[in-house]
């Protein structure tokens, strides 16, 4: 038998571009099974997989893509991001020392592009697990609520794809950093453990992302397909809490305490992030000459670097995994680690499973088009 790496490419891919493939093999290891138990049983997963049936939306449908974006116009340059760098570009020697608003104003342009080019792969990732999690969860109630959830990513990769190819131009290749993150998912053999990273800890870190750039545009295409993409998102995080909360009740301390390391890792990974390269080398800057020069603005910028997209991402984090009892397991050994790096100031906000209704825009948007 012909290995898979061995085969040509399918018709219409292209070859010529070895540091950016169109597609990456995965090496799947999680055992695929199938159910003969159709009793509907857990009626929290009923109840979500109800409303999700009935919140699909169209990304042609019930979006205008006929609205003009001017990105120029819409582009948020007094963000956290942009303030850091124009301090970065007045400390002495900064190699973007000789930069004026119209050079600030194209990064800030590139900073978008790249933060919806990594929506767009992550939402490509989110739809590959959802579809791992169809065949590997052994429930049928999960299974089904996981198909609706992967139409919703399908839809989501859609509209970003769409919206970077006909309003922003040329789109970034994924980060490494989100690539590595979604292939351990992919590739990992235990079928919680794609829950674990994508529902609770991927989802929240995108919600927070998607929150923060909804806030900031006027953008109104832009504007309402985030709204419509978050409320998705949060059923797709309170999914993964009912789900692994039942599982999480009967697993060993050994087990859970794997699930705690596998948390800490990828927790504080996110935490750390660095800024993305690709946008100043697309710009003629080397990253790793400007990177001093990021370091010493940031300790002039008031709450950071990133601050609010962080707040929100561990604001849904902390409790949902809380409620998951990881916070506690094994004598509290998350908690020790997660109170050092200062995050149970967020232990006690909303988790996802309690105020995911309150995010379902679709519902709102045919109330009011039906009151009118």
């Amino acid at each position: 038998m012909t290995d898979v790496t061995e085969r040509p490419l399918p018709l219409g891919i292209p070859t010529d571009d070895p540091e950016h493939p169109v597609f990456r093999n995965v090496d799947d290891k999680a055992q695929r099974i199938f159910l003969w138990q159709y009793e509907r049983s857990r009626e929290q997963l009923v109840t979500l997989y109800n409303r999700a049936s009935v919140s699909q939306w169209s990304s042609t449908r019930d979006l205008d893509w006929s609205t003009e974006v001017d990105p120029e116009r819409y582009v948020d340059t007094g963000d956290s991001a942009m303030r850091l760098y124009r301090e970065a570009g007045k400390v002495p020697g900064s190699p973007i020392a000789s930069w004026g608003d119209k050079e600030y104003l194209q990064l800030a342009l590139e900073l978008q592009k790249a933060s919806l080019s990594q929506f767009m792969h992550g939402e490509q990732g989110a739809m590959m697990t959802a579809a791992k999690i169809v065949e590997t969860v052994p429930w049928i109630d999960a299974r089904y609520y996981a198909a609706t959830q992967t139409m919703d990513e399908a839809r989501h990769t859609e509209v970003f794809a769409r919206y970077l190819q006909e309003k922003l131009g040329e789109p970034y290749p994924m980060s490494p950093f989100l690539e590595e993150q979604i292939m351990v998912l992919l590739e990992d053999g235990r079928w919680d453990i794609a829950y674990l990273g994508m529902q609770v800890i991927i989802e929240s870190l995108a919600l927070a992302a998607f929150g923060d750039m909804h806030r900031r545009t006027e953008e109104p295409l832009l504007k309402k397909l985030l709204r419509y993409v978050m409320a998705d998102e949060a059923r797709h995080v309170a999914f993964g809490i009912l789900s692994l909360s039942e599982l999480y009740s009967e697993l060993t301390d050994a087990e859970l305490k794997d699930r705690q390391e596998f948390l800490l890792e990828n927790t504080l990974r996110n935490r750390t992030r660095a800024t993305t390269p690709e946008v100043w080398e697309r710009l003629g800057v080397d990253p790793t000459v400007l990177l001093p020069y990021l370091m010493e603005a940031a300790t002039k910028i008031e709450g950071g670097f990133n601050r609010a997209i962080m707040k929100g991402f561990f604001s849904k984090l902390v409790p949902n995994v809380k409620k998951l009892g990881l916070l506690e397991a094994n004598n509290g050994y998350l908690r020790k680690a997660w109170g050092e790096a200062g995050l149970l100031e967020y232990e006690f906000a909303p988790d996802t499973s309690e105020d995911y209704a309150t995010y379902d825009e679709v519902a709102k948007d045919r109330e009011a088009a039906a009151s009118s």
